[in-house]
């Protein structure tokens, strides 16, 4: 177990203990305690005529919580979602920074306490932390393929749509946006652009300790050893691969030989390493470092916007492909306002909104492009995407599945073990 699921562990087990503890002293808390209702049989049905989801929503207040670090993110949301929302259906969007792990255990928290309107509707979520909520009971049940927008705009038969981290999704979550790991320079300083592990080895030999990524579980860092073990040892073999340790190592263990080898190439000799995706972005705009690497596709094009980065700066991909992932909405399970989460969700997943969350934050769309009219296909086409990002096609053509979200921590603990400072 990582340091980071440990932390979420002890996180939820401490809600829980002081819920528990409070709830046997008079007077210590306000929270009502209900044991005896089952609080996942809630009366509001997904499956309800849509007209009448969308009558029951109005006036409503919805609570998204999610990540607050990205402040272009809170922007739109607040200032493109929200007043979308509520002049359409009178609906006001309050959206709450918080990480997902103080998200889980709040909602296991409320659980345990029994309360069965909490005040988390809306989730930003993905990956194990999904795959713990919903086997926790702590998300609503199906209601993503009830959404007009999820028939109207999303391929429901994109493995993407259909597992998240290799596990089922049933409807418990709809697409929010796509993220994939590509590698940023400079061509004015280094016009090489390594198009595998081979070619990124040599890359490192020649700029010597001007390389380096962040210390996994980062996860910018974990995405991308993922993408080098994809490279050496290829990437079918994990769809299916049994959660062992020794199974994990054994099939990775060329790609862990590489990386202990690539230690001797790195910053500091790859004895440490950044903590962060950020430390190894502002060592690379100081010019400590040739490169950089990111899991938003257009990061160089909003860095040059901003003039963090310089016009050279470009961006590269794997010829075999780099890993690319999904993350979602979910609802709580307790949320008191189901109604409106569905139809708030219904529209960020529309063609309007999407359009401009890929316009805004450069974040690639879920919508199916085949799905699209032929307006909708030109308002997508028209979006200037910026200088030194690739084009949303050849992305597409380069993006390898994400591993089974109970694979990645094994890799994350063999790589502490197997590859610092060795």
């Amino acid at each position: 177990m990582n340091l980071k699921r440990l932390a979420l562990l002890l996180t939820i087990v401490m809600a829980l203990f002081l819920i528990t503890g409070c709830s046997g002293e008079k007077g210590t808390t306000d929270i009502p305690i209900n044991n005896d209702e089952n609080i996942t049989s809630e009366e509001f049905d997904p499956n309800t005529d849509f007209d009448k989801i969308l009558e029951e929503a109005k006036g409503s207040t919805v609570n998204f919580y999610g990540w607050g670090g990205d402040e272009d993110r809170n922007r739109w949301l607040n200032q493109t979602v929200a007043p979308v929302l509520k002049e359409k259906y009178d609906i006001t969007l309050e959206v709450v920074g918080m990480d997902i792990d103080n998200i889980l255990a709040k909602l296991a928290g409320e659980k345990q306490a029994g309360l069965k309107e909490g005040t988390i509707d809306m989730i930003w979520i993905n990956g194990e932390n999904f795959y713990s909520a919903k086997e926790n009971d702590l998300l609503f049940g199906s209601f993503a393929e009830q959404l007009p927008n999820f028939e109207k705009y999303i391929d429901g038969d994109d493995v993407e749509v259909k597992y998240d981290f290799g596990f089922p999704i049933e409807g418990y979550e709809a697409p929010y946006g796509k993220a994939q790991m590509v590698f940023i320079n400079d061509s004015a300083i280094t016009e090489e652009t390594p198009r595998n592990a081979e070619e990124f080895m040599e890359y490192a030999k020649k700029y010597e300790g001007r390389i380096t990524y962040p210390a996994l579980p980062d996860f910018t860092g974990s995405a991308f050893v993922r993408t080098l073990i994809y490279d050496i040892v290829g990437h079918e073999q994990f769809l299916d691969m049994e959660a062992n340790k020794e199974v994990v190592k054994e099939a990775i263990e060329p790609a862990l030989e590489y990386l202990r080898e690539l230690n001797k190439y790195l910053w500091n000799q790859g004895k440490t390493f950044p903590a962060t995706s950020g430390e190894v972005d502002n060592m690379f705009e100081d010019g400590e470092l040739v490169m950089t690497m990111s899991y938003g596709s257009y990061s160089a094009a909003v860095g040059i916007e901003k003039g963090i980065y310089n016009d050279t700066v470009q961006t590269f991909l794997f010829d075999k492909g780099t890993v690319g992932n999904t993350n979602y909405i979910a609802i709580a399970n307790n949320s008191p306002n189901k109604a409106a989460a569905m139809v708030a969700i219904n529209e960020i997943i529309s063609a309007e909104i999407q359009a401009t969350q890929f316009k805004e934050l450069r974040s690639l769309p879920v919508v199916s492009y085949d799905k699209l009219t032929d307006e909708e296909k030109a308002r997508f086409d028209n979006i200037d995407i910026g200088k030194g990002a690739l084009p949303q096609d050849e992305l597409l053509s380069k993006r390898l599945p994400e591993m089974p979200a109970n694979i990645v921590p094994i890799i994350e603990q063999l790589w502490l073990e197997e590859v610092v400072g060795k």
